[in-house]
């Protein structure tokens, strides 16, 4: 599980689904209460349950948000022509043990709870 000082995380990768690239989103932005910044990363894969993004493990985010953690967060589609999307989304796992190719990062499992 993630807390918010960035000590403590979920290092099991426990899906069961297959993974595939998202073919509607290409990235997700997001801000954080008494955060001045606004995040924005790529999707990184989809399932049936949700989608991750990759997040480098020294990314300030890391540090507040923490697994149940329910964001708004806007939704670029890969087709430039379409307005982003908003939607409340949860943070269901910060997973440390990602593949070789991303070493250095941490995969974050998204859950789309609304859509508008």
């Amino acid at each position: 599980m993630g807390t918010k000082n960035g000590d403590d995380y979920q290092v099991n990768d426990r899906r069961s689904e297959s993974r595939s690239i998202d073919d509607q989103y290409s990235s997700v932005e997001f801000s954080i209460s008494n955060v001045t910044y606004i995040y924005q990363f790529r999707i990184w894969d989809t399932s049936a349950s949700g989608m991750s993004i990759l997040v480098k493990e020294d990314s300030e985010v890391l540090k507040h948000i923490e697994v149940g953690d329910i964001l708004d967060m806007k939704y670029y589609l890969k087709q430039s022509s379409g307005d982003p999307v908003k939607l409340q989304t949860e943070i269901r796992h910060i997973t440390k043990d990602v593949p070789e190719r991303v070493k250095g990062h941490f995969l974050v499992g998204l859950l789309v709870h609304e859509k508008n």
